[in-house]
């Protein structure tokens, strides 16, 4: 090697690739010194390189093999890699950041894994921080000058353009550019090596809806298949059944950092931060492009297979004596109201294993006349609190479900909810008071909706405000004076779990009381910006994560207030409302087993992934909603009329209602 020309720390610091097969072994020592004086829990692997000019200040750094850190990087916080990333100079790394293997980020780029609040309360510097974190997949190349914000996953074999702005996830393959970041086209689709991501909103915008329209649209060609008795040929398939060649991805040396911008010499069009390219709505105006995710005849398609197959998976789910969830697991109360809704909902009609009269008895049966509560089958009776109502359990959701069940079947429940009907305002309040609202709002919003329902059911018993000890009237004046008026919901987020607590615990207040009564919500816009915040955090949005009651728990809040909102407030976050709609829905249909429905989903709050009545109630309910938000509910032809009926159960607070 030519000493006199061999490369200086300066030159391997900004092109760092250079250094493991020109660097001295002088070099190399000094290297292992520099990653040895790295402050925090530090791990680095096989033939890294960091930049002595970094300032890499790390909390927990795991720097995968054949990594780099080059100059001027600014690194805090968390920061994980898998092998072969590289930081370019002046990029900037903060907060919970995990990137996969073979992530190239470009120079002057940002990950900006936490955030903090900008309530009125308080000064700015003075807002406590918060941190979902940033994740990005395998075989990524973020452009120079990208800024990606904290809660984004970012998906396998994504490209992302010179200076976009990422607010929020990109599914895997995606080629995306602009500010805000929106999805131009899918990278396996054919074209030319090379060639320039664009954000001009003609062509590409063009090129843009038919990508994403052709994604979301793969299940619907299945469930016309179904529909019709014809079969949906795959993706890569000809209808003849020969395979078509695969695309030859455009291709780029690591060691390019900036994708290309607009070629066109304009500047690119900065729109709303949930609108997609343009694409024209009818009357004229511009409509997102995800809005043509879920093609016309898609959700007709879905109904009426769930309809043709109702019996098969209600026969799937009797064990000859009672209802299970799903095969192989005890039988439940609620199972029993999961199928009167699913019949109800899909047939028009009760479950053909018992008469409608022997529906009623069974249900009727379960209820304790003393209490009016009902547990478990096998359980005893669940004990009171000191004013006379119960604080959790199963017997709290059956207050709603065999009431609604029985609701749907005729007669209703046959006898009140003493506990809540001797309950004084002053032994509500306290109850309230006590509820684990900082800490469990899911908890407490779903005893409040199971308080609720039972006052309504009271009242359909002859319960008037006053001989009821005020309940309704007492429970409704105090959510409006505690309620935050900053977010429109009550409990506080955390940093383990963020908004769901508060989100969730939110749709089971508001059903039970506010919507079940009719009684418009408070602060409806400032719900809508607070469920929609959540509904962006991907520990619970992110792929595979979602489950029914999280979107459930999203789309309600949304309904709710976008209906009581109306035109006064010309469409508050529309775009956004509808872009999330039909990603939701465009990724539901295709989840149909045949003759086994929809399962619940991951997580542990629910029954598991496996169809079951719960999974398959719950999201038939969750399609009408996304369907009813983008005006479209009328192609599914049913429509809820149990525990998720859209309707007040009552109009008011009074015993008349």
């Amino acid at each position: 090697m030519d000493h006199a020309r061999q490369p200086s720390v300066r030159h391997f610091d900004h092109c760092p690739w250079l250094f493991a097969e020109e660097a001295t072994e002088e070099q190399r020592i000094a290297q292992r010194e520099v990653q040895r004086a790295l402050g925090g829990d530090t791990g680095i692997g096989e033939r890294c390189y960091v930049a002595e000019s970094a300032a890499v200040f790390p909390d927990r750094l795991r720097l995968g093999a054949d990594s780099y850190i080059a100059a001027h990087a600014y690194v805090t916080g968390e920061l994980t890699t898998g092998s072969d990333c590289t930081l370019n100079p002046f990029t900037t790394v903060r907060g919970n950041v995990v990137l996969g293997d073979g992530v190239r980020i470009g120079a002057h780029t940002s990950l900006l894994g936490f955030n903090h609040s900008m309530t009125p309360d308080r000064p700015v510097f003075r807002q406590p921080l918060t941190s979902r974190g940033i994740r990005v997949g395998d075989d990524v190349w973020i452009g120079s000058h990208v800024i990606v914000v904290d809660g984004v996953t970012i998906g396998d074999h994504c490209v992302i353009g010179a200076g976009a702005v990422v607010t929020r996830d990109l599914p895997a393959w995606s080629v995306a550019a602009g500010n805000p970041a929106r999805v131009l086209r899918d990278r396996r689709e054919g074209r030319a090596a090379g060639e320039a991501v664009t954000t001009d909103t003609g062509a590409s915008g063009a090129a843009a809806a038919g990508a994403e329209a052709r994604a979301s649209l793969d299940g619907q060609a299945q469930w016309t298949a179904r529909a019709t008795g014809t079969r949906a040929a795959a993706p890569g398939i000809r209808p003849d059944g020969e395979r078509t060649p695969p695309p030859h991805p455009a291709t780029a040396s690591d060691r390019d950092s900036a994708p290309a911008a607009p070629a066109t010499g304009t500047c690119p069009a900065r729109v709303e931060e949930a609108a997609g390219p343009a694409l024209t709505r009818p009357g004229g105006g511009r409509m997102p492009a995800s809005r043509a995710g879920v093609r016309a005849g898609g959700l007709a398609a879905f109904a009426d297979a769930a309809r043709a197959q109702a019996v098969e998976l209600l026969d799937r789910c009797w064990d000859g004596e009672r209802y299970v969830d799903r095969p192989g697991v005890a039988p439940t109360v609620r199972a029993h109201c999961d199928a009167v809704e699913i019949a109800d909902l899909l047939l028009g009609s009760v479950p053909e294993h018992l008469s409608a009269q022997e529906h009623i008895e069974r249900l009727s049966g379960l209820q304790d006349p003393k209490s009016g509560l009902v547990p478990e089958f096998g359980e005893p009776l669940p004990p009171a609190e000191d004013d006379g109502f119960i604080g959790e359990g199963a017997a709290l959701y059956h207050v709603l479900c065999v009431g609604y069940a029985l609701d749907l079947l005729g007669p209703g429940l046959p006898h009140p909810v003493r506990g809540v009907r001797n309950m004084t305002a002053r032994q509500l309040v306290v109850r309230l008071e006590s509820l684990p609202w900082r800490t469990a709002a899911w908890g407490a919003g779903a005893w409040v909706d199971s308080l609720a329902t039972a006052a309504h059911w009271n009242l359909r018993h002859g319960d008037r405000g006053d001989d009821a000890g005020g309940t309704p009237e007492s429970l409704f004046g105090w959510l409006l004076t505690r309620v935050d008026p900053w977010t429109g919901t009550w409990g506080s987020p955390s940093a383990e779990e963020g908004r769901l607590q508060v989100v969730n615990g939110y749709y089971r207040l508001t059903r039970g009381s506010f919507a079940q009564f009719g009684v418009p919500v408070p602060y409806p816009e400032r719900v809508v910006d607070s469920v929609l915040d959540h509904a962006r955090d991907t520990r619970h949005f992110g792929p595979g994560r979602e489950n029914a009651c999280n979107v459930l728990d999203v789309v309600h809040p949304l309904w709710l207030c976008t209906r009581q909102l109306g035109r006064a407030a010309d469409g508050y976050r529309r775009d956004e409302i509808h872009d999330w709609a039909e990603r939701q829905l465009a990724g539901v249909l295709p989840r149909w087993q045949d003759g086994r429905g929809l399962g619940f989903g991951p997580g542990t709050s629910g029954p598991g992934p496996e169809p079951g009545l719960q999974g398959t109630e719950m999201w038939l309910a969750i399609t009408w909603y996304l369907a009813d938000l983008l005006g479209r509910s009328d192609e599914l032809v049913y429509r809820p009329r149990g525990i998720h009926r859209p309707e007040p159960a009552r109009q008011g607070i009074g015993g008349l209602g």
